[in-house]
């Protein structure tokens, strides 16, 4: 009777809503395996996704924003609230900005991907880093919560960002190729292991041949594009913590560039 009143954990997941399994299938790697991917496809609905991409930003934005909470005042909570909304819009507004590019980038490297196909992979990149991004809110926000230095407030989250930005470009390079592979004849001569593929995540590359070295320049390049574009768009953006020694407003005025002002406390918080 103990096994008939143990969960089943596929049980478990037909009870969360819609989005949250296809998030937890994409994440574990079920979405992605070469098996599924045979049509060319990623099996997933780009809608869920992109709850899925405004909800972790606006947990990921709220962890953020308790920085400002120590403020104790009504500019402290406009702050929370702003960064609450603006990590899903940094998001989403990076991935208009770089998705023309990935297509011409995908064509050049030989790949019969449609737009649709394309579009839910870079979707389905978004949510994995997002994913990873909220996994670290605790931890900014212990860290809020604990400091007023607000140079190493800014350092890491920017790290915190890098970190989560590498892992979702990373999947998105995997499956990419992995769905350009599902095209083609090589993909019928790879070994088929269904019980190792589930046991193995969205990064595992033991199911995905190795890229020619031409092919991995032109998504390096790409790469190269979107992280500027990311972290640029950050500037643009910001503030997102709220400095502690000037007025909130929503938008500060164009000056320097993201880069220099990271170096900028980098060098404030060591010196």
């Amino acid at each position: 009777m103990n096994e008939l009143a143990k969960p089943n954990p596929s049980q478990l997941r037909n009870t969360m809503p819609k989005w949250i399994r296809e998030l937890d299938r994409l994440v574990r790697g079920e979405a992605t395996e070469l098996s599924a991917l045979r049509k060319g496809l990623i099996d997933i609905p780009s809608d869920g996704l992109q709850i899925a991409i405004v909800f972790l930003g606006m947990i990921y934005g709220m962890c953020m924003g308790c920085y400002s909470l120590l403020k104790g005042d009504d500019a402290s909570v406009l702050q929370f609230l702003s960064g609450m909304v603006k990590v899903p819009v940094l998001f989403l507004l990076t991935l208009l900005v770089t998705f023309p590019s990935l297509y011409v980038f995908n064509a050049l490297v030989g790949s019969r991907l449609s737009v649709v196909a394309l579009w839910r992979l870079l979707i389905a990149s978004v949510a994995v880093t997002l994913a990873v991004l909220a996994s670290f809110g605790p931890i900014v926000a212990f860290f809020s919560l604990s400091t007023t230095s607000y140079s190493f407030m800014l350092v890491l989250n920017v790290f915190v960002f890098v970190v989560a930005g590498l892992l979702g470009l990373k999947f998105l390079i995997q499956t990419l190729h992995r769905l350009t592979l599902s095209e083609t004849k090589e993909a019928e001569m790879l070994p088929q292991a269904p019980d190792r593929a589930k046991a193995s995540g969205a990064l595992d590359p033991e199911n995905s041949a190795a890229m020619g070295p031409r092919i991995k320049f032109v998504f390096r390049c790409w790469v190269l594009v979107f992280a500027l574009v990311g972290a640029q768009m950050s500037w643009v953006l910001r503030p997102f913590l709220g400095s502690p020694d000037e007025p909130l407003v929503l938008f500060r005025s164009r000056e320097s560039n993201f880069f220099e002002a990271v170096w900028h406390h980098i060098t404030r918080l060591f010196s």
